[in-house]
């Protein structure tokens, strides 16, 4: 699951509320779409256990009739863990969401000091020049300013895992990638996005 793009997954929702008879609600205008919007994008082969989902409906559903129905149409990977009932009134999840929290395992032959001692030195920056190639060329940005947190988890026959909690927002969003790579280590043997913090959190 975690090598599809997000705009196949977004399309495999979209599949999975009409199989299931969800009564979504469509935009108007010329080009119609179902009223459904992920929280962030997930970035291809990270996986998750925190993914967040405004869905529209054109009438009332029972939260647990919801779960049920859809999760019998989703695929071996994916699952609706919990459905909350809220005010349209409320602000859109995308512009409540502040930071995403992450689990990072890294391959090292440090030991716990010495990783803790590497996360105290980055946390300690005032300022981290970076550049990122994209594929419009080079961006340059302040990593720091994209990191909040970072702690360490485990270790275990030669690898660490690290959480980090990254900023996630309109001004910007921390890769746990780049992030790994500025504390000194190779790319990532696994992304998992465990936590999406929001405004009110």
């Amino acid at each position: 699951m975690k090598f599809i793009s997000h705009l196949d997954i977004v399309r495999l929702w979209q599949r999975a509320f009409r199989r299931a008879g969800i009564p979504l609600a469509y935009s108007e205008g010329f080009n119609l779409h179902p009223r459904i919007s992920l929280a962030a994008p997930l970035a291809l082969g990270v996986t998750s256990e925190t993914e967040l989902m405004d869905v529209f409906t054109t009438k009332l559903v029972s939260p647990h009739i919801f779960e049920e129905s859809v999760n019998q149409q989703l695929p071996s990977g994916m699952g609706i863990l919990q459905v909350y009932l809220i005010t349209t009134i409320l602000p859109s999840l995308q512009s409540q969401i502040r930071y995403a929290e992450y689990r990072v395992k890294v391959e090292t032959e440090k030991d716990k000091k010495e990783i803790e001692a590497v996360l105290a030195s980055l946390l300690s920056k005032e300022h981290l020049p970076w550049q990122h190639q994209r594929d419009t060329g080079f961006r340059s940005y302040d990593l720091r300013a994209l990191v909040n947190d970072l702690w360490p988890i485990s270790w275990c026959n030669g690898y660490c895992t690290i959480g980090m909690r990254l900023r996630c927002d309109s001004g910007g969003a921390g890769r746990p990638e780049q992030v790994a790579k500025a504390l000194g280590f190779s790319r990532p043997h696994s992304i998992c996005r465990s936590r999406l913090v929001l405004k009110t959190s």
